[in-house]
């Protein structure tokens, strides 16, 4: 069972501003990047089939706090924890640490939460998240979210 997972990047001119600034919507693209790399460290996918049923995982709620900017080749681990669970969805948050030598320094904190759904003719059903999935992916310990 997972509750974590985390990547490493290299900001890339691209998700830069003309200032060399990542734009705030490079860090949408990671934490999405950091939520892939958990369900596939399950053999999970966010777009696959499983039993005949499209489940996708669309997302509801999503927000980041910017504490300082990440520049053009500066190097960033995302970590993400799984925060809750219900029925229905999955709520992670995600940790932004900026690599500085052997130092960690947070510079960004975001939450997305997402609902499970069968794709079915181009329409999306939200869904219980089925027990292949749910027994796969957990809710991290409380001494685990009590540092973020």
């Amino acid at each position: 069972m997972a509750f974590e997972s985390q990547i490493v990047r290299l900001i890339e001119f691209a998700d830069t501003d003309m200032a060399g600034i990542m734009h705030f919507t490079g860090y949408y693209r990671y934490m999405e990047a950091a939520e892939h790399s958990l369900f596939r460290s399950q053999g999970l996918s966010v777009h696959g089939e499983l039993n005949g049923q499209m489940i996708v995982w669309p997302r509801v709620h999503a927000s980041c706090d910017f504490r300082a900017p990440l520049r053009f080749e500066d190097e960033v681990e995302i970590h993400v924890l799984v925060r809750e669970k219900t029925a229905k969805s999955i709520t992670c948050i995600h940790t932004f640490r900026k690599i500085q030598g052997p130092e960690k320094i947070e510079v960004a904190h975001g939450i997305m939460t997402l609902a499970c759904a069968e794709l079915h003719n181009g329409q999306m059903k939200s869904i219980p998240i089925p027990p292949q999935i749910n027994r796969l992916i957990e809710v991290a310990p409380t001494t685990a979210l009590d540092n973020r």
